[in-house]
């Protein structure tokens, strides 16, 4: 039998897309190049790609993401068995990489430019996208029963605005900036809070931890943020262990995309 081993290319490279990403590398898909901002904002540092823009090389799980700076450096990035991430928010590079798949996992919750004609498979994660029109399949990404289908024809459920319930808590787990500015802490990942905690400021406004837990994700100190920038991640399970692994969420999400491509690469002629 023929073995298939897809190129695939993933727009963005969050803690959703960094799930996504390990999920397919254990499967043995292992030709992925992730596609990011110059200056990407994630919170869950200890477990996201995109740490590899700030420095040069991340391991997430015992797996080794690479910061390229031009697409020629791509295959030997692949060639030492590591995830090459590059700046490319516009997805230029696709001319050259030419990907079996291109997943959309920057998680915007609207489309902001992925074509259904980018490549012979393209997926998008959550809502903004319509199967059938620019994506081929999409992935919910809701947490609940639907959690992870793939979607072939319709849309993904909309934006609630509203963080999947942990434990019971929703909002009260995730923290925003209220204002633009520049947030400050001397808070580190890992750590046990207690309601009402400082966590740290949004130029001198204070963010305080709202439920007691550990502190999940959290912005480096000095970054300069916009009104509505998600600052803060408390999780109320109290293990310090989650804070640098993948979430469950995100490869649940990554089980539903691999299924979508298994299902285009084997499917009846």
């Amino acid at each position: 039998m023929k073995t298939l081993i897809p190129t695939i290319a993933i727009r963005g490279a969050g803690d959703l897309a960094t799930g996504v990403a390990l999920r397919l590398y254990r499967a043995g898909m292992r030709n992925i190049v992730m596609l990011e901002t110059e200056k990407p904002l994630a919170v869950r540092r200890k477990v996201v790609f995109s740490e590899a823009i700030y420095h040069q090389e991340v391991m997430v799980e015992e797996i080794t993401a690479k910061h390229c700076t031009q697409c020629s450096e791509i295959s030997e990035v692949w060639a030492k068995g590591m995830v090459p991430v590059i700046c490319d928010p516009k997805a230029t590079c696709l001319e050259t990489v030419k990907p079996d798949v291109l997943i959309d996992a920057i998680i915007a919750k609207k489309n902001i430019g992925t074509k259904i004609s980018m490549a012979p498979l393209v997926i998008g994660l959550g809502p903004g996208f319509t199967a059938g029109e620019d994506v081929h399949a999409s992935v919910e990404t809701k947490r609940g029963h639907y959690l992870s289908r793939v979607i072939t024809e319709g849309s993904a459920i909309p934006n609630t605005g509203v963080p999947g319930s942990v434990k019971g808590f929703t909002t009260e787990r995730v923290h925003w900036a209220d204002e633009a500015g520049v947030f400050t802490t001397q808070s580190d990942i890992g750590a046990m809070l207690k309601k009402g905690d400082l966590i740290g400021y949004v130029n001198t406004q204070p963010i305080a931890a709202t439920i007691d837990g550990v502190l999940r994700g959290l912005l480096p100190n000095g970054t300069p943020v916009q009104k509505g920038t998600k600052i803060a991640d408390v999780d109320p399970r109290n293990d310090p262990a989650y804070c640098g692994e993948v979430s469950d969420k995100a490869l649940s999400i990554g089980g539903g995309v691999l299924e979508a491509i298994c299902a285009h690469l084997f499917a009846k002629k």
